[in-house]
């Protein structure tokens, strides 16, 4: 059995959901280190900039001490190979993410044959949140307690009221 293996989680996390922390609760179980990857984000338009995504992410990891939390900006394979990952994490939701998953991966496979990727379903109550739904309840006036963290709510709102001023 491979020992001190290396996995990647990436993603935007605009914000981070509390089906993201399940991913990583769940991916800390099984690898030795885990890199939570914040993607710049350069191909979408986030909500929140890298540096509070990097911080919002920071804080959902504190209580797992092998997992680390870095960006990353281009191929996200320059960004695995650089750091000597042996695993991709990605978190499927529902049917419709499989599809893309499954082609991703596929790409992957050819960019990096020698890391795997890995597939990770969340809790069932969290299985049907996205961060782009909680951006748009939020954003709405709606209620997101039960999707995000106390913390990532209290930045939405933070966010929020910086919007909505005159």
């Amino acid at each position: 059995m491979a020992q001190n293996v290396l996995a990647i989680y990436p993603g935007t996390f605009d914000p981070i959901t509390l089906g993201h922390e399940d991913i990583v609760r769940r991916a800390s179980q099984l690898f030795d280190r885990v890199i939570v990857a914040v993607a710049a984000g350069h191909h979408k338009k986030t909500m929140f900039n890298l540096e509070e995504r990097i911080a919002m992410v920071t804080e959902a990891c504190s209580p797992y001490p092998q997992v680390k939390v870095e960006s990353f900006d281009g191929l996200m394979r320059d960004f695995v190979v650089a750091r000597g990952g042996k695993a991709m994490v990605r978190g499927l939701r529902a049917v419709t993410d499989f599809d893309y998953e499954f082609q991703l991966a596929g790409m992957n496979r050819h960019l990096m044959p020698e890391v795997e990727t890995v597939f990770l379903t969340p809790s069932d109550k969290y299985q049907f949140i996205s961060s782009t739904f909680v951006r748009e309840i939020a954003t709405l006036g709606g209620e997101v307690d039960k999707f995000v963290s106390a913390n990532v709510q209290r930045r939405l709102n933070d966010k929020l009221a910086l919007t909505k001023k005159p």
